[in-house]
């Protein structure tokens, strides 16, 4: 049965007033997103509200429930999270067979990350947000780690239907080979604090209005060095990520300290983003959103391009790492 089969709009209408007390007027949006099924809903009221369905298998309750606490801890903290909102004092709610959580309706754009000033707030609400980060461990969820975000999504398409046959050999000793250069470069960085991180720290997560930004979805929330979430503000050829991290660092700086050992990860973590995406989408195949959303997946171009940003990330993983010049 697909993960999503019996998921309707009467289910999910149903969920939001039986659990939650509340009465909808009908209307109901489904917002983009892949791995789980995301709705804004309107209320009688006029006010609306953010369903989130988590995907079922995917995550334990008590994991899903860290993630809720994380959220609420930052939020008291006065930090710009989007924390689940409170219903006959649970924030984790089951029906139908799926458990779900409100969060209210925040809007805002994308962040400018070409702007040192926006690179510099969020180095600071990045770094806050580490500062409790690191005041204890998850229980229940996850560490990024190579095991799951090389190893096994690799295995996972040789051992399936993806490849195409006159790419196989190609993609299988290239993602052996970069996977070898993550491992030297990860053990290079010596040992790493590991502290709660938001996990998924890219500019799609992040709602920017005049008031700074927004974070939204933790659902990635994981244990992992700090780097994660810093790496995904830079982009472009290496001159231009150089100078966007030292605004990043400017700012991050303020609130925690950097540890510059970390540095020596951004190609390792990129990278590991890489594999893992191909891992991913092979993995949700069968959910039928994944090929009407990604079509160009499991296609002899797909494939080419993988193979070629494979290769192009072991020459990046060779290169020297960026600096942080204080």
């Amino acid at each position: 049965m697909k993960p999503y089969a019996a998921l309707n709009p009467e289910v999910i209408l149903d969920a939001i007033e039986s659990c939650c007390d509340l009465r909808c007027d009908g209307r109901l949006q489904a917002l983009n997103s892949y791995e789980n099924r995301v709705y804004q809903v309107w209320l009688d009221d006029g006010v609306s509200v953010v369903a989130k369905f988590y995907r079922p298998q995917r995550w334990s309750s008590e994991a899903i429930q860290e993630e809720h606490d994380f959220a609420a801890e930052l939020a008291a903290r006065e930090l710009p999270v989007v924390a689940p909102l409170v219903f006959n004092g649970r924030t984790l709610h089951e029906h139908g067979g799926f458990q779900f959580a409100l969060t209210p309706r925040r809007g805002g754009r994308t962040p400018e990350l070409d702007d040192p000033d926006t690179l510099q707030w969020m180095g600071r609400f990045i770094a806050r947000i580490h500062a409790v980060g690191q005041t204890r461990s998850f229980e229940h969820r996850p560490t990024l780690d190579i095991e799951s975000f090389a190893y096994e999504p690799v295995q996972f398409v040789l051992d399936s239907d993806f490849v195409p046959d006159d790419l196989y050999d190609t993609y299988a000793s290239v993602a052996e080979d970069v996977v070898e250069r993550i491992e030297r470069r990860w053990a290079d960085a010596g040992a790493l604090r590991q502290i709660r991180l938001h996990g998924d720290c890219h500019s799609g997560n992040v709602l920017w209005t005049d008031e700074g930004p927004h974070f939204v979805d933790l659902d990635d929330a994981r244990m992992g060095p700090a780097v994660q979430d810093l790496w995904m503000c830079l982009s472009g050829d290496r001159k231009s990520q150089q100078a966007q991290l030292l605004s990043v660092l400017e700012g991050y700086s303020e609130f925690r300290e950097f540890d510059a050992a970390e540095l020596m990860l951004i190609e390792t973590l990129r990278t590991l983003r890489i594999v893992h995406y191909a891992g991913w989408l092979a993995r949700r195949w069968d959910d039928p959103a994944f090929p009407a959303s990604f079509p160009f997946f499991n296609t002899q171009h797909y494939w080419q391009d993988h193979i070629l940003a494979l290769r192009e990330q072991a020459a990046a993983l060779d290169e020297p790492p960026l600096q942080w010049l204080r």
